[in-house]
């Protein structure tokens, strides 16, 4: 039996939405993963600039127990070791600004497409099967046409709605 030209660009469309759904797989494993792994590392490091704080704290409070002299280097080095920790606070910002929002908004642009192929398997689907009964269809009945031409339409009816879904 030959193979019609309708069921060769099914046949092209299941292959392009497996690949579809692979790769949107693989995003959702890796940047999953990426976004985890990121967030931790904003986590520790906003965590080290809160130990440093305390670590601040805790040598102006020694610095206003000892001489004059080296109160003030123990002032200085707190004052000094402040600053590093306000870089550190703009870095922790900067990457919750720059990678993990941007990375969350990813992923729901990924649960999006998703949930696109999800449809498209279901006309895809819906499509296969209408094709499969119209071929039974011209196998039993090859002389009516009616059947024929009704079972066609009904065939057609998925890859119109899948088409209109798409645009």
């Amino acid at each position: 039996m030959e193979s019609s030209p309708r069921r060769e660009t099914v046949d092209r469309w299941n292959a392009q939405t497996k690949q579809l759904q692979t790769a949107v797989s693989n995003v959702e494993k890796h940047f999953g993963e990426l976004c985890q792994i990121f967030a931790a590392y904003v986590r520790k490091t906003a965590r080290l600039r809160d130990k440093a704080d305390l670590l601040v704290n805790e040598i102006n409070a020694y610095a206003a127990t000892e001489t004059p002299h080296l109160k003030l280097g123990l002032m200085n080095f707190a004052d000094e070791f402040a600053k590093l920790q306000d870089y550190r606070q703009a870095e922790v910002e900067r990457l919750e600004a720059k990678v993990v929002e941007p990375l969350k908004a990813y992923g729901t642009i990924v649960k999006m497409k998703r949930d696109d192929l999800k449809a498209t398997f279901t006309a895809r689907n819906r499509e296969a099967k209408q094709l499969t009964q119209l071929e039974r269809t011209r196998q039993r009945n090859p002389s009516d046409r009616h059947v024929i031409v009704v079972t066609a339409q009904l065939s057609q009816k998925p890859h119109e709605e899948w088409l209109f879904e798409s645009i």
